[in-house]
C-alpha cells in the first residue's frame, strides 16, 4: 500500500501522528492507531522511515519476523503505547464495536546487514553526538566515533596510513583536512555539489558541512561596539595591551594565523603576532572560557569563533555581558571557516560514508547546525539562524581558497618563535 494513497484514508485516529518522508523530500501525514476494526491495517514502509517513527512516538518499536514470509526478508512492527491502549478501551466500554487490534507496519529490510561506520571526529562530542545518533536511528548504519581534537586526528591518520579504521574524518577546520588530504579519496559530484563550492576542497577531496566565521567578542561593560578597529591588525596598537584574550592552542586560531601568511607574508604575520604578544594577552584553554572571560568583563576582546557566543545567550539569555564584533577589512579577521569532512580512500564501507556526507548536507542535518550550534548551513534550502550577519555579506570580505590552509606546521611553529606555544 503506498503511504501517499493511505494517508488520504478515512480512519478513527488517537493522536499519533507522524510525518513520513518519501525519497524525494515530500511529507505524508501517517497515522497510527490502535484498532477499533477487526483486521490490522498493513502499511508497506522502509526501515529508515520505521526507525523515524520509533523516534517521534518516543518509544521503541518493537520488531518480528513475519513468519507467514520467511523468505522475503519482511519484518512485522506492531505499535501500541499504553496511552492509546487506555484510550481504546475507554472508548470500547461505551461502545459496542469490537476488541482493539495493533496496526502492524510491513517494513522491508535491507538485504544486506549495513557495515559499521567508523568516524574520527576533530569536532566536540557534545556538538556531533546528537547529529550522528541522529543519522544511525535513521538509516541503521552503526556508527562507532573517536574523538580528539583536529590536530591530533589529522596526526593519528598520517601515522594510521591506509591501515586505519577510520572511513570518515570530520574536521573542525580546513586546515586538518587539507593536512591528510592525500589519504582522501575523490568525492563524486552528487556529493561534492550539494555544499558550497568556495567552502569546500578544489579537488574535490572534501567538503563544507557548515560555516564558522572568526569575531571579535567583546565585553559589554568594559567596553562598546563602536571603539572597536575594523581591522584585526589593529589590535597591535598598545592602547590594548592588557585587554585581549585569547586561545593560542586552539585550532581555528591557527587557521586564522595561516590565513594572515598565505595573505600578508610571513613577515607581516609576524610582526602581528609580536606586536599582539607584547599586549601580553590572557590565554585561554578553548574559545569557551575566553567568550565567559569576556561576558564577565575579565578581559575586553577576545578572538574567537562566532558561535560560542550564542551558545552562551541561549543558556543565560540576553543579559550575558558580551557580543560579538565583525571587522570589516579584507584580511584573515573577516575569515570564515568551514568545518568540513572526507571520505578515507581506504574505507571498507564507501556506500555507508557516502551515505553519512549526504545526510550532513542534507536539510535535517543543516537545520541541526543552524539552529542548535549556531553555525552557517550550506545547503541554500536551510535558512541561517536571524541572529547572525549574513554570510555573504562576511565571506566576500576576505576571500581566500580554504583548500590552501593546510600548512599548520608552519603555523605552529611560527607561533613557537614568538612565545605564544611553547
Amino acid at each position: 500500500m503506498n503511504p501517499a494513497a493511505t494517508a488520504r484514508r478515512t480512519w478513527r485516529i488517537f493522536d499519533v501522528r507522524v510525518a513520513i518522508p518519501d525519497s524525494v523530500g515530500n511529507n505524508y501525514l501517517l497515522a497510527i492507531r490502535a484498532g477499533i476494526q477487526s483486521e490490522p491495517l498493513t502499511l508497506k514502509l522502509t526501515a529508515e522511515t520505521t526507525s523515524m517513527i520509533s523516534r517521534q512516538l518516543s518509544r521503541p518499536v518493537a520488531f518480528r519476523r513475519d513468519a507467514s514470509a520467511p523468505k522475503s526478508r519482511m519484518l512485522r512492527v506492531a505499535v501500541m503505547s499504553v496511552a492509546l491502549l487506555t484510550m481504546c478501551f475507554a472508548i470500547l466500554a461505551c461502545s459496542a464495536s469490537p476488541a482493539p487490534t495493533p496496526v502492524v507496519l510491513e517494513v522491508e529490510k535491507p538485504s544486506n546487514e549495513p557495515n559499521t561506520l567508523t568516524v574520527y571526529s576533530g569536532r566536540s562530542q557534545s556538538l556531533v553526538d546528537p547529529i550522528l545518533e541522529e543519522f544511525e536511528l535513521l538509516t541503521g548504519i552503526p556508527v562507532e566515533v573517536r574523538y580528539a581534537s583536529t590536530g591530533e586526528m589529522a596526526a593519528t591518520l598520517l601515522e594510521e596510513g591506509d591501515r586505519s579504521p577510520a572511513d570518515v574524518f570530520f574536521a573542525q577546520d580546513p586546515g586538518g583536512l587539507g593536512a591528510v588530504k592525500s589519504l582522501f579519496m575523490t568525492l563524486p559530484d552528487d556529493i561534492y555539489d550539494r555544499s558550497a563550492a568556495w567552502a569546500s576542497d578544489p579537488d574535490h577531496k572534501w567538503v563544507g558541512i557548515s560555516g564558522r566565521a572568526r569575531t571579535v567578542v567583546y565585553s559589554t561593560e568594559n567596553i562598546s561596539e563602536d571603539e572597536l578597529p575594523d581591522s584585526i591588525w589593529d589590535f597591535t596598537d598598545p592602547m590594548w595591551k592588557g585587554r585581549i584574550g585569547l586561545p593560542p592552542t586552539n585550532g581555528s586560531f591557527h587557521v586564522m594565523v595561516t590565513a594572515m601568511r598565505l595573505d600578508w607574508g610571513e613577515a607581516k604575520t609576524r610582526e602581528w603576532l609580536e606586536g599582539i604578544m607584547a599586549n601580553e594577552p590572557v590565554f585561554y584553554a578553548k574559545n569557551t572560557p575566553t567568550v565567559a572571560a569576556a561576558g564577565a568583563g575579565e578581559i575586553d576582546v577576545g578572538f574567537v569563533n562566532h558561535y560560542y557566543l550564542h551558545r552562551f545567550l541561549a543558556e543565560e539569555g540576553e543579559g550575558f555581558g558580551a557580543r560579538n564584533h565583525y571587522t570589516s577589512a579584507s584580511d584573515a579577521g573577516s575569515l570564515v571557516m568551514a568545518a568540513g569532512a572526507g571520505i578515507l580512500a581506504s574505507t571498507n564501507a564507501q556506500p555507508e560514508a557516502e551515505r553519512l556526507l549526504k545526510f550532513l548536507l542534507g536539510v535535517t542535518a543543516q537545520q541541526y547546525f543552524a539552529t542548535k550550534t549556531h553555525e552557517y548551513p550550506f545547503n541554500s534550502a536551510v535558512q541561517q539562524s536571524e541572529h547572525l550577519p549574513d554570510l555573504g555579506d562576511i565571506s566576500e570580505r576576505f576571500d581566500v581558497d580554504l583548500g590552501l590552509l593546510d600548512d599548520l606546521a608552519g603555523t605552529q611553529k611560527l607561533l613557537q618563535e614568538v612565545g605564544a606555544l611553547p
